[in-house]
C-alpha cells in the first residue's frame, strides 16, 4: 500500500487575530464567584525581574513530589493601592450594566437591584523609585464572598484607604496573572507565525508564505499567516501558585538591584515560573477562575532564594 502522506498545519493560530492592546493597564472580563468570606478579588504590581531557588515540590503527582528541586521565580513589587469608589451592577438581560457609584464626598444610595460589587483602585507608581510613572493606573477590582450587602457594607468601608497584597492573597494561593507582553513591533510570516521556510530553490522569496489562499473564495482568508503586529498583546497565565508574600526587601533583593528595574523598596509577591510582559510593567492578579482543587493551599517551603548578582556584579 502507498505510504500515508502526513502534512500538519505550518503556522499556529493560537490566540489570532494577533493585535496591540488596547491599555497597558489589562482589562479582566470574568471573575470567580464563590467563597465565603467576603474580600477583593484583585490586585496589581509592577514586574520586576526573575530569580531561581530551591523548593520542596508541592505537586502530589509529580516524579518528584516532596523532593528539593530548582524552580524558577517572578518577582512581582505590590506598593499598596488606594480605594476610589464603589460601583454597583445589575444583571440585565445584556449582562450586566452600571447602575450607581459612590464616591468618596458622595451620598450613600439605596437600591435593591444590586447583583454585582467593585470597587475602583489605582495603584501609586510614585511610591517604587523604579518605575519612571507618575500617572496613577485605574482599575476595576471586584468583591466577591458572602451576601450582597456584606459585600456592599465592605466595599463602602474601604473607600479612601489603602489596601495591600495581604487583603488578596496568602502564601500557597492559586492566581491568575493578566498582563501586557513585551512588544516586538511589525514581523514577518516567519517569526510571527512559525511557518516553514520555503525551498531553497525558490527563486525569489524563502520568508514568505507559499500561497495566500485559493482563487475562490476572491478574498484572503484570516487563517491565512501574514506579516503584522507582534508582540504587545493582553495575555492571561492561569494557575500560578504564590510561593510567598513578603514585606522585607531584603529578603529578595539581589546584589546590583534587577536587571533594567533596580532595588525592590515595598511589598513583594514570588510567583512560581514566568509571567508575561518586561520589567517595569503593571502586573494584575485575580483569583484563579479554572483551578480544580488538587494541591492543598498552604505555605510552600522555601529552602533557598537565589540573591546572586543578575548583571555580573561581585560581592
Amino acid at each position: 500500500m502507498p505510504r500515508r502522506i502526513h502534512h500538519p498545519r505550518r503556522g499556529s493560530m493560537a490566540y489570532s487575530p494577533r493585535v496591540k492592546a488596547r491599555s497597558e493597564v489589562t482589562h479582566i472580563k470574568s471573575w470567580p464567584d464563590d467563597g465565603e468570606k467576603v474580600k477583593i478579588q484583585g490586585f496589581a504590581g509592577y514586574k520586576a525581574g526573575m530569580t531561581h531557588g530551591l523548593v520542596v515540590d508541592y505537586r502530589p503527582t509529580s516524579t518528584t513530589s516532596g523532593q528539593e528541586v530548582m524552580i524558577p521565580i517572578t518577582v512581582v513589587e505590590t506598593p499598596p493601592m488606594e480605594v476610589a469608589a464603589v460601583r454597583y451592577y445589575a444583571s440585565t438581560v445584556y449582562g450586566l450594566k452600571t447602575i450607581n457609584e459612590v464616591w468618596k464626598n458622595s451620598k450613600e444610595v439605596n437600591n435593591d437591584d444590586i447583583s454585582d460589587v467593585r470597587i475602583l483602585v489605582y495603584a501609586q507608581p510614585a511610591l517604587v523609585t523604579s518605575v519612571p510613572k507618575k500617572k496613577k493606573e485605574l482599575m476595576e477590582i471586584r468583591v466577591g464572598g458572602g451576601e450582597i450587602e456584606e459585600r456592599r457594607d465592605y466595599a463602602e468601608s474601604l473607600i479612601g484607604k489603602e489596601i495591600t497584597i495581604n487583603d488578596f492573597a496568602k502564601d500557597g494561593q492559586m492566581i491568575d496573572v493578566i498582563g501586557v507582553t513585551k512588544g516586538k513591533g511589525f514581523q514577518g510570516h516567519v517569526k510571527r507565525w512559525g511557518v516553514k521556510l520555503l525551498s531553497h530553490k525558490n527563486s525569489k522569496h524563502r520568508r514568505m508564505i507559499g500561497t495566500a489562499g485559493p482563487t475562490y473564495p476572491s478574498f484572503i482568508r484570516p487563517t491565512v499567516p501574514q506579516a503584522g503586529q507582534m508582540g504587545y498583546h493582553q495575555r492571561t497565565e492561569y494557575n500560578k501558585r504564590i510561593l510567598k508574600v513578603g514585606d522585607s526587601a531584603e529578603e529578595i533583593n539581589p546584589m546590583g538591584g534587577f536587571v533594567n528595574y533596580g532595588l525592590i523598596k515595598n511589598s513583594y509577591v514570588l510567583l512560581h515560573g514566568s509571567v508575561p510582559g518586561p520589567a517595569k510593567r503593571l502586573i494584575r492578579f485575580r483569583d484563579s477562575v479554572r483551578y480544580v482543587a488538587g494541591v492543598a493551599i498552604e505555605k510552600p517551603n522555601i529552602v533557598y532564594v537565589s540573591l546572586a548578582s543578575k548583571q555580573g556584579v561581585g560581592r
